[in-house]
């Protein structure tokens, strides 16, 4: 519990066995209620290395995308009774230790959606980050902000926290296919912001771990597509 809120860490992880462990073994017991990894049909070891440190482990049993994880996470947080959820990386590429930067809007200010931005004074980035990525992380919340009317500094850091009361709001459309991938973590911001959620960014450091180990499973131009697609589909209305 933190500030007499019940909270849950979701971990979607595809072939993660050398970093999620990492992830798990950071994050803080004495605030988070439960660490749960969502293996998205992993070949390697990625569950039995989460399990071994304590994490519950939902296992897809095939690859579905990370969209379709973070769904099941939320699926839990919700069955469950978790107030908070938190999503974090599978490859250790968030800070586990600054997850009450996500959880205090929430908890003290009453905000509904809170996203970790790495531009924000307090927040930074380092390690192995690809050179594309670094345009892009500049470049895509600049659409998304010129398509909701509100600027922001990220938009596809994959380190937030909401209240789960919002994923019963039934404009918040998760169930839906072409979210099994990228495209889920920029529809619901997109919407979130769309729909006058009560949302905002706090800093936070992400360190991309060396490439040799595998510092992001993102595809060039077809990967990219897909977490540019939702600002246009939904930003024009084309989809909700």
């Amino acid at each position: 519990m933190y500030k007499d809120k019940k909270i849950i860490l979701i971990a979607p992880a595809y072939n993660e066995d050398r970093k999620i462990g990492e992830v798990v073994r950071r994050a803080p017991r004495d605030i988070i209620d439960k660490v749960l990894v969502v293996d998205d049909g992993s070949s390697d070891d990625t569950a039995s290395v989460a399990e071994n440190l304590g994490a519950t482990v939902v296992s897809l049993g095939a690859v579905r995308g990370v969209g379709y994880a973070i769904r099941e996470g939320y699926r839990v947080a919700v069955n469950e009774g978790f107030d908070i959820a938190v999503v974090i990386a599978g490859n250790n590429k968030d800070a586990p230790e600054e997850i009450t930067r996500l959880l205090d809007p929430i908890c003290d200010d009453d905000f509904e959606f809170v996203m970790g931005s790495r531009f924000l004074e307090g927040g930074g980035y380092g390690g192995d980050m690809p050179f594309y990525r670094k345009l892009a992380t500049r470049l895509h919340p600049f659409l998304v902000s010129i398509f909701t009317g509100q600027r922001i500094t990220e938009s596809t850091n994959g380190y937030r926290a909401l209240n789960t009361s919002i994923l019963a709001d039934k404009r918040l459309n998760l169930d839906q296919d072409w979210l099994n991938h990228y495209q889920l973590e920029v529809y619901f911001l997109m919407r979130v912001l769309k729909l006058g959620f009560r949302c905002t960014e706090v800093p936070v450091t992400k360190i991309y771990p060396p490439k040799k180990i595998g510092n992001t499973k993102m595809r060039p131009i077809v990967d990219w597509w897909k977490i540019l697609s939702p600002i246009f589909y939904i930003g024009l209305g084309l989809r909700r």
